[in-house]
């Protein structure tokens, strides 16, 4: 029995992929899944790849392959609600599904046949990540100032996914209308939550704000990536591991 920590891109994965310890690899259904041990504990890390079908059967090959008892997402958003900056990050207590429409059938955004639109993250593990949120935030990051940014703030509620990369204002301001209580957009949290639920398997879910999700997007996301949401999901996933998060 593991847990599974989960990147969509692999900057995001290769800064704590260093950390393992007795690593060991195998390959399942196209994905190279990295074993071995992370902050005492018994790990699997794994490139998901981008998008809802991809974390979907990553999801899915974890817990029937592996019997995992949770899985980590980690990674980057954007931001959607007025005060999710840059360089802030998001602990999810929920996902739903932009994109999702089976009306009349069914009402907008719930997956048909199970009479819901928003999966919760598993509360208690949730609340250990967000303690490891708040710890590694209060510690000044020397990347940030090379980006603008002086401080970066932590929030806790609701995640969007969808397949596609929302990046106008006009695609922004549209979910922000339709779900003002959505703090982040990103492609893959609310299918891996689905399938999580599906299982019985608790999830929980880290997201760094990168972009404002519209047209002022970062100029120059891979060195944000690799500069300072790597090096956050790294830090709070380590943090959190030592806290009990398991």
């Amino acid at each position: 029995m593991t847990l599974a920590v989960v990147a969509a891109l692999h900057d995001e994965l290769r800064s704590l992929l260093a950390h393992l310890e007795s690593p060991r690899v195998e390959m399942r259904g196209g994905r190279t899944l990295h074993l071995g041990r992370l902050a005492g504990q018994d790990v699997v890390l794994v490139l998901s790849g981008i998008g809802k079908v991809a974390a979907a059967a990553t999801a899915a090959l974890l817990i029937d392959r592996y019997g995992v008892r949770s899985i980590l997402f980690t990674g980057v958003a954007g931001g959607l609600a007025p005060d999710v900056g840059v360089g802030d990050v998001v602990v999810a207590d929920a996902l739903l599904q932009h994109d999702l429409d089976a009306s009349p059938l069914f009402p907008r955004w719930e997956v048909p046949l199970t009479g819901r639109s928003r999966f919760a993250t598993d509360p208690p593990r949730s609340a250990v990540l967000q303690s490891a949120v708040d710890e590694v935030l209060a510690a000044s990051h020397p990347a940030l100032a090379s980006f603008g940014l002086k401080a970066t703030r932590a929030h806790r509620g609701l995640i969007v996914s969808g397949d596609r990369f929302v990046s106008s204002a006009a695609e922004s301001a549209a979910l922000r209308e339709a779900l003002p209580d959505a703090l982040a957009v990103e492609m893959e949290g609310a299918a891996m939550a689905q399938v999580c639920s599906d299982f019985g398997c608790p999830l929980t879910v880290l997201r760094t704000i990168s972009d404002r999700a519209d047209d002022a997007a970062h100029v120059d996301f891979p060195r944000f990536l690799r500069e300072v949401a790597a090096e956050f999901s790294r830090d709070i996933v380590l943090t959190a591991l030592a806290k009990g998060l398991g």
